[in-house]
């Protein structure tokens, strides 16, 4: 087996042939048009663990309401959860806002220019850190997503855990361009280096590989299967929603659609002919999400106690769960 790319030399050449090969091939995304830290950082927090297709529309609609970040951190976060909505994780997005209004309050609207700094921001971690002070400011550290991880296990031929792969990343990288090499390492990943089915005959470092296209996923964890009923229960242009306490545990203050119990389900009549079959998943849990159509009158008494009546025309601006957003569109609830 060859030995993974060592000395200076074939550090420089490997650099090299990465780095044209990003420049050359790079995806035209719009936080990289007129980047500066705030569309880097947005960005950032947006596409943890998040596919990119799914945030460009976010990522537009996010930056046409909230520009900067006085613009974010003056926002209630209402809507930024609204905005948010589809993207999953909240916790992210009310990080974001807090993180926003300390340094607007705390740090007279200017964010901190390196990665020491910005870890000590709400919600911002290494990996994010990282990102934002290489890709906005030039600072020579390194970063470590799924997708550098894979490369990096590949080109040495050997798995690597989340220590030796910071190491691994950091004696890689490209000091004079850091923000281009890190994330020539994550474009890598996400469009030839892929899990399943690399394209090693056009890899720009298969030259220094030691292990092209090997598999080396860790073994995911077995994914929860879960079965849930939800009630559509409507007064004329009105929906009945219900709202997640403060203190839940995830998507704390969201609106969705009132769950039933199977119980309260055989009261329904509708429960035979379902109005919609939807699938949803989050996290390491499959969801199979029955919707029926009910009277306020068949809901348990605590669902109409605490339900709120809200217009379809007042929907897009609501905090919802994406789940909620997910089956209204589908019947025809929402644009």
């Amino acid at each position: 087996m060859a030995k993974p790319p060592q000395g200076p030399r074939t550090y420089t050449a490997l650099r090299k042939a990465l780095l044209a090969w990003y420049t050359a091939n790079r995806r035209d995304l719009p936080w990289r048009r007129h980047p500066n830290p705030y569309r880097t950082w947005v960005s950032e927090i947006m596409l943890q663990q998040t596919r990119v297709a799914a945030v460009l529309e976010h990522f537009r609609l996010f930056l046409e309401a909230f520009p900067d970040i006085t613009a974010l951190a003056s926002a209630p976060e209402e809507k930024v959860l609204a905005l948010w909505s589809g993207l999953g994780y909240y916790r992210r997005a009310r990080m974001l806002h807090r993180a926003a209004q300390v340094v607007v309050s705390e740090l007279h609207g200017r964010m901190p220019q390196t990665s020491e700094g910005l870890r000590e921001l709400p919600g911002v971690g290494r990996y994010t850190a990282a990102a934002i002070a290489s890709i906005a400011y030039g600072e020579a550290v390194a970063v470590v997503d799924g997708n550098v991880e894979r490369v990096l296990s590949r080109l040495d031929g050997q798995p690597r855990d989340d220590r030796s792969a910071w190491l691994r990343a950091e004696e890689l990288l490209d000091h004079g361009r850091p923000g281009d090499w890190n994330q020539a390492m994550m474009e890598l990943g996400a469009l030839v280096c892929t899990p399943a089915t690399p394209q090693c005959g056009v890899c720009p470092v298969r030259r220094w590989c030691v292990a092209p296209g090997a598999d080396v996923r860790r073994k995911p964890s077995e994914r929860k299967r879960v079965r849930q009923w939800l009630a559509l229960a409507e007064r004329g242009e009105k929906v009945l929603l219900v709202q997640r306490e403060a203190q839940a545990t995830k998507m704390a203050g969201m609106w969705e659609l009132p769950e039933l119990s199977e119980n309260a389900v055989e009261k329904i009549a509708s429960r035979e002919k379902p109005l919609a079959l939807v699938r949803h998943s989050i996290t390491d849990t499959d969801y199979e999400v029955r919707v029926v159509g009910a009277a306020a009158r068949d809901l348990p008494a605590e669902l109409r106690r605490c339900g709120r009546w809200v217009e379809r025309a007042e929907l897009n601006g609501l905090a919802l769960t994406g789940l909620a957003r997910k089956v209204l569109r589908k019947l025809g609830r929402m644009a």
